[in-house]
């Protein structure tokens, strides 16, 4: 019997007047995944806890079986993974983004016009970098999607101990790294990634990429902003924890990066360039295959699309990635036999809010011998009358492993 927890980043959502108060999942046309909730059992998850806004790196750790407040160290580790850098002990690691600054030293644009094309042109620039005074330190530059992008610093006597370079808003200059304690270590790195920040815009303002975006009137990607700085975590490998044989399939380097650290294999796909626009054909795809002719009994599936519309606030661009979704994806999976299947969310991204926020997210598992309850309907305010009730992310692998028959019996 295989198990896939198949999570929708960020689809959970408030009631929106727009919408005759119902969330964009309420909304949208769903028929498949009404399907699976009718012949399933339902019911909402807390990722973390009732009223903790997660991360999608967190939530994940959670719903996984992990203890995010002892493995989680930052987001920027798991990032550098999972675009495929060969992060060591000691190395502190950042999620980045390609941004737009002026040159008055202003954010006007976060994500760069959320960029598709030419950052790898842009890394290979930047990896040539060499910060006066830090000659001993190693700085390593990865695309990801989009206008993500990850940093890795490697040297001595470094700190993952320090704020974020992100403004958080447009209209600011990047923010002052600061350490967020009194080590020498700390100290260092800030001023450091202070330097860095700087020193990207020198380097690629009049980068080839950012000359043709300026003539197509485009955002330029003319400087990298880091957070999330973390040092490189100790983490269980899920197969020895849960005696399973897993996969990982998923189009952003986050949870590609956790699926990595987890000791799971990352089933590769190609032509998926995440958020709204993703080729969720391929996606489709490589699910099916995976479940039906591969070894792995367990899988860790994400998609990412609805998230990113949360974030930008795009009502319509949500519901209409949803109604995707289940069009394209949920109705292929309600064919795979012989396989449990755990669908929620690892947290509310409401339209109202652009933002995570800590309200429970809807869920479902369908499969064989699943007591099934009345919901019919799979969204955030059909789903809390389901017979799984209120759970946490911490629960969802013993449920899953009870269902799948792989648990061990506690006691006599």
């Amino acid at each position: 019997m295989k198990g896939l927890i198949l999570v929708m980043d960020g689809m959970g959502d408030r009631p929106l007047k727009e919408l005759n108060n119902q969330t964009p999942l309420q909304a949208a046309n769903t028929p498949n995944m009404d399907k699976m909730a009718k012949e399933g059992i339902t019911g909402i998850m807390d990722s973390i806890a009732p009223g903790i806004r997660p991360g999608s790196d967190t939530a994940h750790l959670s719903i996984l079986g992990y203890n995010p407040y002892e493995v989680y160290t930052g987001r920027g580790p798991f990032e550098a993974s999972g675009v495929g850098l060969d992060v060591i002990p000691g190395d502190i690691a950042f999620r980045c983004n390609f941004s737009t600054m002026d040159e008055n030293g202003i954010v006007t644009d976060r994500r760069a016009g959320r960029i598709r094309d030419g950052t790898k042109d842009l890394v290979e620039t930047l990896n040539k970098m060499v910060i006066e005074g830090y000659e001993d330190v190693k700085i390593i530059f990865k695309e990801s999607t989009g206008h993500r992008a990850v940093l890795v610093l490697r040297g001595e006597g470094l700190s993952g101990n320090i704020s974020d370079a992100d403004p958080k808003v447009e209209g600011n200059a990047p923010a002052k790294v600061m350490p967020l304690d009194d080590s020498e270590k700390a100290k260092k790195t800030a001023d450091l990634v202070n330097k860095i920040v700087m020193k990207t815009y020198d380097m690629i303002k009049d980068h080839p990429v950012n000359i043709e975006r300026i003539n197509n009137n485009l955002p330029p990607a003319n400087v990298v902003i880091p957070r999330g700085a973390g040092e490189v975590p100790d983490v269980e490998s899920f197969n020895d924890k849960y005696e399973v044989n897993s996969a990982c399939i998923a189009e952003t380097g986050l949870i590609m990066g956790i699926g990595r650290f987890a000791g799971m294999d990352i089933i590769e796909m190609e032509d998926v360039t995440g958020g709204v626009d993703t080729n969720l054909e391929n996606i489709r795809d490589t699910i099916v295959d995976q479940v039906n002719n591969s070894e792995h009994d367990f899988f860790l599936i994400n998609i990412d699309g609805a998230d990113e519309a949360g974030h930008d606030g795009n009502t319509k661009q949500k519901l209409e990635f949803i109604e995707k979704v289940d069009k394209v994806v949920m109705s292929e999976l309600l064919k795979l036999e012989d396989c449990y299947i755990f669908l929620t969310a690892d947290h509310s991204t409401p339209i109202s809010v652009k933002n995570h926020t800590g309200d429970p997210v809807p869920i479902l598992i369908r499969g064989p011998e699943v007591r099934t309850d009345d919901v019919e309907e799979y969204n955030e305010f059909a789903t809390y009358k389901g017979g799984l009730c209120r759970i946490r992310g911490s629960d969802v692998m013993n449920i899953m492993l009870d269902l799948m028959n792989y648990s061990h019996k506690f006691g006599a």
